[in-house]
């Protein structure tokens, strides 16, 4: 496996701090606003987007995560079933902007599921999708995000790594890896 790093800690705390200006100046004080986070990965994107925000705004965002397993539409088609994640998303998101926060965007259909899983919490006033990292050329369906971090172009045997400090990592890095053929 090589990894490639395409997003040192230092340009990352610059793209979550660009992200969250661009939110400013669409959302003004997100007063009817929310950050919905996709589990698992997006959830860590909507926390730190939230206390940027909080930081910059003195305010707190309503900020969630919604899982979207059972959305999903290769649910039944895995050997293997599918771990649920927790939801977490206690306000109402009825005539709300939502601002849904994922770390990378592949095919879209993880995109298409959280759209289908959020319904059940009410219908939002606009939806727009804020992503770390787009793989360009990539789509399976016309989902496009509003904010982006960084565009990159994979081949589709590569993946986007993002990864957070925490007890193992030491910064927050984004990678891309290829994995070794044998």
């Amino acid at each position: 496996m090589q990894k490639r790093l395409i997003v040192n800690h230092q340009l990352l705390e610059i793209m979550v701090m660009r992200l969250c200006h661009q939110l400013i100046e669409n959302h003004g004080d997100f007063s009817d606003s929310v950050i919905i986070g996709l589990q698992p990965r997006g959830r860590q994107v909507a926390q730190r987007i939230q206390s940027t925000l909080k930081a910059i705004l003195g305010t707190t965002v309503p900020t969630g995560y919604l899982d979207t397993t059972f959305h999903r539409d290769d649910f039944r088609r895995r050997e293997t079933p599918l771990a649920a994640n927790a939801t977490h998303i206690d306000f109402l998101i009825e005539g709300k902007k939502v601002i849904l926060a994922d770390d990378v965007l592949y095919t879209g259909r993880s995109v298409r599921a959280a759209m289908d899983a959020m319904i059940s919490f009410g219908r939002p006033a606009n939806v727009e999708l804020l992503v770390l990292i787009d793989r360009l050329y990539s789509r399976h369906l016309p989902i496009e995000p509003t904010y982006v971090g960084r565009r990159v172009n994979s081949l589709q045997s590569q993946r986007v790594l993002v990864e957070w400090q925490g007890s193992e990592i030491q910064e927050d890095n984004i990678w891309l890896v290829t994995k070794n053929e044998e």
